[in-house]
C-alpha cells in the first residue's frame, strides 16, 4: 500500500519516471549497505564482549579443567578465627606456615599479623595478584604468595600446613604429607578431615570445623 503511494505521488509530480527509478534504486542499495554495517557493528561489539568475558572469567573457571578441583570459596570470620586458636595450640612452636590454596589469602595475612612466616600458594593467576596486593596495603611483609600447585611444595620448610580442600582430594593429601611431613609439623584441615589420621583436636562445628592433626 505504502509502495502504490510512493509510486502515485511520483507520477503525480511530473518527473521522469526512469531518474525516479534509478533514486529509487540508490535509495535500496544504501538502505542495505546500512543494515549490513549496522549488524557488523553489533556482531562486533556482542563478540568483543564475549572475548573480554572470558579472559576476566577464564582464571575462575580454569580450576574445573584440572584433575583434582579446589574452587575458591571464601574463608569465613569463624573459619579464620578457628585456624587462628589452632595456631595458637601448636605445641612445635614453629612459625612457619603454608595454606594450600589460598584463594583471596586472608588466612595468610591474618598468620603473618600473629607473627607467623606464612605463605600462600594458588593457581588462580587473579587470586595471588589480589592477596599480594592486600598484603602490600596492610603492610604486612611476613605474608606472600606464590602461584603453584600444591601437589609439588616442599612442605619440609614448614611447621604449619592449612589446608581448606575438597573431599575427594584429601586421601591423595594425606599420602604425599605422610612421605613430606617432619615430626614437628601439624596439619590443619578446614571443612573436610583427612581420611585415615586422627585429629589431636577439633575445633568449631558444621562448615567451620578445622581438625589439628600433629605428625
Amino acid at each position: 500500500m505504502a509502495m502504490e503511494n510512493k509510486k502515485k505521488q511520483n507520477q503525480n509530480c511530473g518527473c521522469d519516471p526512469y531518474l525516479l527509478s534509478l533514486v529509487e534504486n540508490q535509495q535500496q542499495t544504501v538502505a542495505t549497505k546500512l543494515n549490513k554495517s549496522t549488524g557488523l557493528l553489533l556482531a562486533s561489539i556482542t563478540g568483543g564482549a564475549a572475548i573480554a568475558l572470558s579472559v576476566v572469567c577464564f582464571p575462575f573457571v580454569a580450576p574445573a579443567l584440572r584433575r583434582v578441583v579446589l574452587p575458591y570459596v571464601p574463608a569465613s570470620t569463624q573459619q579464620v578465627e578457628n585456624v587462628m586458636k589452632a595456631l595458637s595450640k601448636n605445641s612445635t612452636g614453629g612459625k612457619k606456615l603454608i595454606d594450600l590454596g589460598s584463594g583471596d589469602g586472608r588466612i595468610v595475612l591474618a598468620a603473618g599479623q600473629k607473627g607467623f612466616q606464612s605463605h600462600g600458594v594458588e593457581l588462580n593467576t587473579v587470586l595471588v595478584l589480589y592477596s599480594k596486593l592486600a598484603a602490600w596495603k596492610q603492610r604486612i611483609k611476613n605474608a606472600t604468595f606464590s602461584r603453584q600447585d600444591l601437589f609439588k611444595v616442599d612442605y619440609t620448610k614448614y611447621n604449619n600446613i592449612v589446608i581448606f580442600g575438597v573431599e575427594e582430594m584429601m586421601p591423595e593429601l594425606e599420602a604425599l604429607f605422610e612421605k613430606t611431613l617432619t615430626s614437628s609439623s601439624q596439619v590443619i584441615a578446614c571443612r573436610f578431615p583427612l581420611p585415615n589420621w586422627k585429629p589431636s583436636h577439633i575445633i568449631g562445628e558444621g562448615i567451620d570445623t578445622v581438625w589439628v592433626y600433629e605428625v
